[in-house]
């Protein structure tokens, strides 16, 4: 409202000046008088006040309040039966109180309209009852605002500024609580509040610290754009709803303890250190912005007060699963970040950057394959079991004849396929190989191999190769497998040697030479007759012996001295180049689970 111009109600208008002030005073005339309550002549005040009843609506908008006068009015309307002040619809825009604002214990049965007032010295309004809305929008608190104990049972607007301590312990909002662009210049105090409704702090600024220890949140709690310059500690407290940190920014180190339904991060900035605890809690990180260490840890167990008590979970009194869970890393530069403990079956990780320096500390647990053999229309699909990404599962659950077991229904997976999340395996293989964890690397080895395999940006006969090795030994990983292969070209190989590779009988060595009519030297030349092919009876017991030495000698590339046919030949050539290659594909699979 401009001060040259008169206000909409009708004003006192006392100390005009046609040139200086042409308005004068703006407060409201009291009920049957030309004067606002302040400028009233004394009798006229008095009969006024006399008249007033527990109860009564008042209108005092742009009123000066001196402290004197404010006891006096609110002595007014003192309700007998109860000692405390009682008050209808109460107008008090723009008004200014001086001294102290003594409302505590005061009842407000219908709305309270504080809007633009200005609180020159502490507003106690301790233990007071809301009954209708309480609006303090754009009010101006230049000492502390006290509102212990308070309750308002329908929905509360502060909008406002508090260049003292705000004080809302064990308040109670009942309704809506609307901190919508508040400034908090010192501490902000909601220890033990309970709100029933949402909780509304967007674009407020919190200059000092933010005390929100044993506060219940049975709705939403919703900090977007928030600001945060000092404060190094929010919480514990207890969410039944989300807490929407989205767009908030942390000007220090500070520590976050939440158990709550869901914790959204979406473009949060961090200036300093931060470490967030939470229990029961799916967060969104999406795109959060970080240049300092950065820790999202679960909580085993319920937070522990600073008296020693534990943080009661009301809201969650049959949650199976306490721990938290992370939705999305995407647009994270995770240089700095460290994941403890946390439930990473859900979490969209294509889009991070630095996703090799990512430390996964503790039990981080993240989503796996279907199980068992999936009867398909032929043929048959088994999937080896290993850790599996999010959006693997969204791409497998949206291919033409999918299996059942893959989850088509992962928020936010998009159009993410093997050309995406190769890149990602390969980074979080990376980032468990530098925290020396190798048997956990070789499932993210898979999961790379599979999408590369399945990529359309790969040649043709690269993903042959890869099919080939997928087959045999699971990418080098699967050393069943690959034994089993191997079991089957050894039974295969002496199959073979037993039909058509070793001799029908062992071949006789002949001596042949000549004597010398006059005697002398004489010289010999021995023979060996040719191998000749079987007949009869190939498959008996001296063959079968025969056949497995050819072939365990194979197996370590070694040549068995056995007299074969040229079929045979072959045949152990083919082994010793084959078995000895299966051999060391189970070795390598054995290796790569139980290195260090």
């Amino acid at each position: 409202m401009s001060t040259s111009e008169p206000p909409t109600w009708p004003h006192c208008a006392h100390g005009s000046d046609p040139a200086a002030n042409p308005v004068g005073c703006r407060g409201v005339h009291v009920p049957g008088h030309t004067a606002c309550l302040a400028h009233l002549a004394d009798a006229d005040r008095d009969a006024y006040l006399a008249s007033l009843t527990p109860g009564a609506s008042v209108d005092h908008r742009c009123t000066t309040f001196t402290e004197f006068l404010l006891n006096a009015f609110l002595s007014a309307l003192r309700d007998p039966a109860t000692g405390h002040p009682r008050l209808g619809d109460a107008w008090f825009e723009l008004a200014t109180f001086e001294g102290v604002a003594g409302f505590g214990s005061a009842t407000f049965e219908g709305d309270a309209a504080f809007e633009l007032a200005t609180f020159e010295g502490a507003a106690v309004f301790g233990s007071a009852t809301f009954k209708g809305g309480a609006w303090f929008g754009a009010a101006t608190f230049k000492d502390t605002a006290g509102f212990e104990a308070a309750t308002f049972k329908r929905g509360a607007g502060f909008g406002a500024t508090f260049e003292g301590d705000a004080a809302f312990g064990s308040a109670t909002f009942e309704g809506a609580a609307v901190f919508g662009s508040a400034t908090f210049k010192d501490t902000a105090w909601f220890e033990a509040a309970a709100f029933d409704d949402s909780a509304l702090f967007e674009l407020a600024t919190f200059e000092g610290a933010a005390v929100f220890g044993s506060a219940t949140f049975k709705g939403n709690a919703v900090f977007q754009s928030a600001t945060f310059v000092e404060a190094d500690r929010v919480g514990p407290l207890v969410c039944a709803g989300r807490v929407v940190l989205s767009g908030a920014k942390f000007g220090g180190p500070v520590t976050l303890s939440f158990a709550a339904r869901r914790l959204e991060c979406r473009r949060t900035r961090w200036s300093s250190t931060a470490e967030i605890r939470l229990r029961y809690a799916t967060v969104d990180f999406a795109h959060a912005v970080f240049e300092h260490p950065l820790t999202i840890a679960a909580e085993p167990d319920p937070f522990v007060l600073t008296d020693g008590r534990q943080l009661a979970e009301d809201p969650f009194p049959s949650a199976p699963d306490p721990g938290g869970r992370v939705a999305s890393l995407r647009g994270v530069d995770a240089a700095h970040l460290v994941l403890a403990d946390l439930d990473l079956s859900g979490c969209l990780f294509a889009g991070t950057v630095h996703l090799d320096q990512l430390r996964l500390e503790g039990a981080c647990t993240f989503d796996t394959a279907p199980p068992a053999v999936h009867w398909r229309p032929w043929p048959p699909v088994r999937f080896s079991q290993r850790r599996v990404l999010a959006e693997e599962h969204h791409w497998r659950a949206s291919q033409p004849g999918t299996v059942r077991g893959w989850n088509v229904a992962v928020l936010g997976a998009g159009r993410a396929g093997p050309l995406q999340l190769a890149p990602v395996y390969r980074a979080l293989r990376k980032a468990f190989e530098d925290g020396k964890h190798e048997p956990g690397a070789a499932d993210f080895y898979y999961g790379e191999m599979e999408m590369r395999r399945n990529a359309d940006d790969i040649p043709r006969g690269e993903r042959r190769l890869l099919t080939v090795y997928w087959a045999l030994s699971g990418y080098g990983l699967r050393a069943s497998r690959a034994l089993a292969w191997l079991g089957a070209a050894m039974i295969l190989t002496i199959i073979l040697l037993m039909a058509f590779g070793i001799a029908q009988d062992t071949p006789k060595q002949t001596a042949t030479g000549t004597v010398p009519l006059g005697g002398g030297k004489v010289t010999f030349e021995i023979d060996k007759d040719d191998p000749q092919n079987p007949t009869g009876n190939r498959f008996t017991g001296e063959r079968f012996e025969k056949a497995l030495n050819v072939t365990l000698n194979s197996v370590v590339f070694r040549s068995s001295g056995q007299d074969l046919t040229t079929a045979g030949t072959y045949i152990e050539m083919t082994s010793r180049l084959t078995e000895p290659v299966l051999l060391g594909l189970a070795v390598l699979a054995v290796r790569n689970r139980v290195k260090r």
